[in-house]
């Protein structure tokens, strides 16, 4: 077959094709859908395809069994979903990390990336020199100066939780009573 015959089939037979399997779906765009594909298969089989010699009839069997494979997917992904039991209730984020997260969110970003990788990431100053490209000595002054800034930022932050002690640690940042940490 021809493009210009498989153009001219596709042309006459499309309309015809989609309206029964309108009816067999209950779907026009569904059966739009699996027609076109079918469309599709056949075009890639042109070259034996009029060998058939019941070419709408081989379309309209794909087009609807590709229909029931839709369905079966449709229905085995709605079985899943209902097996599936919804997601538990998860709990809010401390609010300690949510603090250290604001007060990290202030810092230069040369600063917060160093703080997080060797105190939250557990990397050594070496590494993270080696990481960066930056000398030994500038990842210690970044670690230092972001401490620093850190530990302000916090104390601002959480003077309201330790305002009742009145208890002040290293760099202004106010202590629990209960732990006796920063």
């Amino acid at each position: 077959m021809t493009e210009d015959e498989f153009d001219a089939f596709y042309a006459a037979a499309f309309p015809r094709l989609t309206g029964q399997l309108s009816a067999f779906t209950g779907d026009r765009e569904e059966a739009q859908d699996v027609v076109q594909e079918a469309f599709v298969r056949a075009w890639d089989r042109r070259g034996d395809f009029l060998a058939d010699e019941a070419p709408e009839a081989w379309i309209r069997t794909v087009a609807m069994r590709l229909a029931v494979s839709r369905w079966r997917r449709a229905r085995r992904w709605l079985e899943l979903v209902r097996r599936t039991p919804p997601p538990g209730a998860v709990p809010g984020p401390d609010p300690d990390h949510t603090a250290l997260v604001a007060a990290l969110r202030q810092l230069p970003k040369a600063q917060r990336m160093v703080i997080v990788l060797h105190h939250l990431c557990d990397v050594s100053v070496e590494q993270i020199a080696s990481d960066t490209g930056a000398p030994v000595g500038t990842v210690k002054a970044r670690l230092y100066r972001g401490r620093a800034a850190l530990a302000k930022h916090l104390a601002v932050d959480e003077a309201d939780g330790a305002a009742d002690t009145g208890e002040l640690g290293k760099a202004g940042v106010p202590v629990r009573k209960e732990s006796g940490r920063v």
